[in-house]
């Protein structure tokens, strides 16, 4: 078994027995996809949340609403079927306070509503979220059974 790391504004995917993991989710949202027959697994490290946003040149694994089509064309072409795959997330936290109302500083929770609607537009059904709040995460995902382990600062670990 292999950990295959995921890095900030970085997609991968993998196949069981491997596990895929990336770290530092703050306001990034990590997106899991699994199909549970074919065991491929995929992740994005989200960092924003509308590729609109780009200046210059364009990495697609950076923004929602490129990340998770390419994620899941990246999975189809190793064998997994569209049809069954589900997703988990995590992250979108509101690291800082600000005593703006701004929308452009609720990155977190902006990116969690990029990613749901990128995977509504895709009919790829979200099974599992840990989403919110205000601590950092770093999610681990097991290939063989498509569970999630979630290691929030402060909060120990959990399982989605």
């Amino acid at each position: 078994m292999n950990i295959v790391k995921v890095g900030m504004a970085d997609l991968n995917i993998t196949k069981s027995p491997n596990r895929i993991r990336t770290t530092g989710l703050g306001s990034c949202v990590g997106v899991v996809l699994f199909d549970s027959q074919s065991k491929i697994s995929g992740m994005a490290h989200v960092m924003l949340p509308d590729s609109s946003l780009s200046k210059g040149l364009l990495n697609v694994a950076k923004y929602a609403d490129t990340a998770i089509p390419k994620l899941i064309e990246d999975m189809e072409r190793a064998g997994a079927n569209a049809r069954r795959i589900v997703a988990k997330m995590a992250g979108g936290a509101q690291m800082f306070a600000f005593t703006s109302t701004s929308d452009t500083m609720r990155i977190g929770p902006r990116n969690v509503e990029a990613c749901r609607i990128a995977l509504q537009e895709a009919r790829i059904p979200i099974v599992a979220e840990d989403t919110g709040g205000n601590c950092g995460r770093t999610i681990e995902l097991d290939s063989c059974t498509g569970m999630l382990n979630i290691r929030t600062v402060n909060q120990g670990v959990k399982e989605i």
